[in-house]
């Protein structure tokens, strides 16, 4: 273990690295009219993605980062669910076919606050607009707070295959400091009902760094989470960005973890995990060996996305709802944040898109550099660079950090190859950092390192 690595490199400012380049680099310069020509050109012979964005949640969990709203009225959310099934139409009608999808994961919020009957229906519309491959997984995320019985028959009865259930932490110190209280017998409950609803594939959703967590807190937590047996965890680091997000401001800084204990709780959270039988994977998450994910690592295809760590190689995400992140060949495309925006352009007939990012020809060369580096750990920097006709000598953008992070043992670059030591996984994102172009313009809204 390397305490000292992760006192040196914990606090820098990095993103996560589920895109290049990441959202803060998007802008109006793409338009619904770019959109629309992207999703005509898309080669209906390769299969692509879908991600749907449900923004509502009944309570707020003080140390979301994502793009959600509390409200305890049932009205929006079918007004919502409405503009989605539309929104899915007009997508559809720009592609001009019934585009092959192999891959659809319902994010949020809390997607299961549909109700059973709107959530059928919903995929319903899916499939109408779209040609859902048999093989496709579905996947949605879970509250297990509130998983009642028909909407877990209603997700079994719309082909849903898997479910990521948000633990984060089952210490009750931790979690009324983030104002989740959620019992592990509820969340065993919510897991029974899945898997009777044969919904087999279930991942956990862990958090560390969280105020007023320890690593005997989190090692407590893993334990409870391993007599349920998932087929995956993940184990993210809780992003405290207070500036951006202003309900973590109800979370009092003083009880944080350092960047040693976020360190000592990560690692020893993946000993317990591998320990157990669980195989590493990337950076922080964690696969049975038989699961597609871990045999996507062993085989050289896992892939990230904004979900994270995926073996999903669709060739295109489409993004539907509010906030919602496409990517395609062209580039990346986001729709309007707040609901009410996206809602006016939907009621409109018009795609909701905002914003994105148009790629060159080096951001291609960077983000197959940094997907590799966080998916395998290691690329040979010689052979990429030929592929995409570069000078390897013009991979690196931050010499100091790559120089500081070799001198201190945490990478190995011989004859071409760049590695992460293996003792280092937990600094791949300072790595990746190094071949970022794009970085010293937005820093100040990432995530620590560690």
């Amino acid at each position: 273990m390397r305490p000292d690595l992760a006192q040196s490199y914990g606090q820098h400012r990095l993103p996560r690295y589920t895109s290049y380049p990441s959202a803060p680099h998007f802008s109006a310069s793409v338009r619904e009219l770019d959109y629309q020509a992207w999703l005509k050109s898309l080669d209906g012979q390769q299969s692509a993605s879908i991600y749907l964005h449900v923004p509502f949640c009944r309570s707020m969990c003080w140390y979301c980062g994502c793009h959600t709203s509390v409200t305890k009225r049932d009205d929006p959310i079918a007004i919502y669910t409405a503009g989605l099934r539309t929104e899915a139409y007009l997508v559809a009608e720009a592609i001009g076919q019934r585009q092959a999808i192999s891959h659809v994961h319902f994010g949020g919020g809390t997607p299961t606050i549909l109700t059973p009957e709107a959530f059928a229906d919903l995929v319903g519309s899916l499939r109408y607009s779209f040609a859902i491959l048999p093989n496709a997984e579905i996947a949605v995320e879970i509250d297990p707070r509130m998983l009642s019985n028909p909407m877990a028959e209603a997700l079994g009865y719309s082909g849903v295959n898997r479910a990521s259930l948000g633990v984060q932490s089952f210490d009750p110190v931790v979690q009324q400091a983030i104002n989740r209280p959620q019992s592990f017998e509820q969340t065993a409950v919510s897991v029974e009902r899945l898997r009777h609803a044969g919904i087999c594939r279930i991942n956990f959703d862990l958090l560390y760094g969280l105020p007023g967590q320890t690593v005997d807190s989190c090692l407590d937590t893993v334990g409870k989470c391993l007599e349920l047996y998932p087929d995956r965890f993940s184990a993210f680091g809780y992003a405290h960005v207070p500036t951006f997000k202003k309900h973590q401001r109800k979370i009092d800084e003083s009880t944080l973890p350092d960047s040693v204990e976020r360190y000592l709780q990560s690692e020893m959270v993946a000993d317990t995990l591998v320990d157990a039988g669980y195989v590493r994977v990337g950076l922080d998450h964690f696969a049975l060996p038989h699961d597609n994910l871990a045999v996507a690592a062993k085989q050289g295809r896992l892939r990230r996305n904004f979900q994270g760590y995926t073996d999903d190689c669709a060739g295109a995400l489409i993004g539907l709802g509010a906030s919602a992140i496409g990517r395609l060949q062209q580039g990346f495309v986001a729709n309007a944040v707040s609901t009410r925006d996206y809602l006016a352009r939907i009621t409109e007939d018009r795609l909701a898109t905002a914003k994105g990012y148009l790629l060159t020809d080096d951001d291609r060369y960077r983000a197959e550099i940094i997907e590799r580096i966080m998916c395998d750990m290691t690329i040979d920097l010689s052979e990429t660079s030929r592929r995409h006709g570069r000078d390897p000598d013009s991979a690196v953008v931050d010499h100091s950090r790559l120089e500081s992070l070799i001198a201190d043992g945490a990478v190995v670059f011989d004859n071409g190859r760049l590695s992460v030591a293996g003792g280092a996984r937990f600094l791949v994102r300072s790595v990746a950092s190094a071949f970022d172009a794009h970085l010293a313009r937005c820093g100040a809204t990432h995530s620590a390192a560690v």
